[in-house]
C-alpha cells in the first residue's frame, strides 16, 4: 500500500500562515504536519508516499527530500493547484494502480486513527467521527447500514449514521477503477473548482465502502488560524 498525500492547495482560509509556507509545513509542537504524517505512515508499515504538490512546492520538496522516517517520497506536480481539490486527486490518478491511502495534508491526528483505517476489515473504507454533529462546514461521512453513501457537506434526507470525515480514504486496488471513473466524469465536464469529495457520489454507488468509527480519539483538521491554536492547546497533549 502507498500513501497519496494531497498537499498542493493554497489554503486561502489560513492565509496568515500559508502566505509563508504550505499547510503541511505548519508546525505543531515543534514538528510539521508533514513529518508527523510520514512518522505515522512508517508506524503502520507504509513505506511509500506520493505527494501531490503545487503551491510553494519547493518548500515541501526541501523539507521531505526523497524520504523521511523510513518512508520514500515521490512528487507529482499539479499545475492547477489554485482550483478545487478534485484537480489534485485527478493528478494522482496515475498512481492509483494498487492499494492506496488517500490523505488530505492538513490534519493533526492520533496514530491510532491511521492504524484503525489501515487495519479495517473493509477493503475500502473511510473514517467517521460519530461524536461530531454537523454545525456548519463539516464534511460528513454518511452511511446506511455498514455502507457509506456520501461524503458531503449537504446531508441527505435519509441515512442511518453520520459523523465528520477525517479526510483519509483507504481504497483497495480492485476499487481504484471506479474511483478514477467517478472523478474523471466531473473533470471531463470541466468542473475543476469542486472538492474531490463531491466527485465521489458515483463511486459510493458502485463500490461498497465501509467505515471505521473513531469518536473519542483526538484529531483536528486545520483550516483556520484559530485551528492552529486549538491543535496546540487541545489535541497535541493527547497524542
Amino acid at each position: 500500500m502507498k500513501a497519496i498525500i494531497l498537499a498542493a492547495g493554497v489554503g486561502k482560509r489560513l492565509w496568515p500562515v500559508t502566505q509563508h509556507h504550505p499547510k503541511c509545513l505548519i508546525q505543531i509542537g515543534g514538528q510539521t504536519l508533514l513529518v508527523r504524517y510520514l512518522d505515522a505512515l512508517a508506524g503502520v508499515g507504509i513505506k511509500q508516499a506520493v505527494l501531490v504538490v503545487g503551491y510553494k512546492q519547493e518548500m515541501i520538496r526541501a523539507a521531505a527530500g526523497s524520504g523521511l522516517s523510513g518512508v520514500s517520497v515521490r512528487y507529482l506536480e499539479s499545475d492547477q493547484y489554485q482550483r478545487g481539490s478534485i484537480t489534485s486527486l485527478w493528478r494522482a490518478s496515475e498512481e492509483l494502480d494498487g492499494d492506496a491511502l488517500i490523505m488530505d495534508a492538513d490534519v493533526l491526528f492520533h496514530r491510532m486513527i491511521l492504524k484503525r483505517l489501515v487495519d479495517s476489515v473493509h477493503p475500502t473504507a473511510l473514517l467517521m467521527d460519530e461524536s461530531v454533529k454537523q454545525t456548519g462546514e463539516e464534511c460528513m461521512v454518511v452511511a446506511q447500514g455498514d455502507r457509506v453513501i456520501a461524503l458531503t457537506k449537504k446531508m441527505p434526507s435519509r441515512y442511518d449514521m453520520a459523523g465528520e470525515g477525517v479526510g483519509f480514504l483507504k481504497v483497495c486496488g480492485a476499487d481504484t477503477g471506479p474511483l478514477i471513473r467517478s472523478v474523471q466524469a466531473y473533470v471531463e465536464r470541466g468542473q475543476l473548482d469542486m472538492e474531490y469529495e463531491d466527485a465521489l457520489l458515483e463511486f459510493f454507488g458502485e463500490v461498497r465502502v465501509g467505515y471505521e468509527r473513531i469518536g473519542g480519539l483526538p484529531w483536528t483538521e486545520i483550516d483556520f488560524e484559530d485551528d492552529v491554536a486549538r491543535a496546540e492547546r487541545e489535541i497535541l497533549p493527547k497524542l
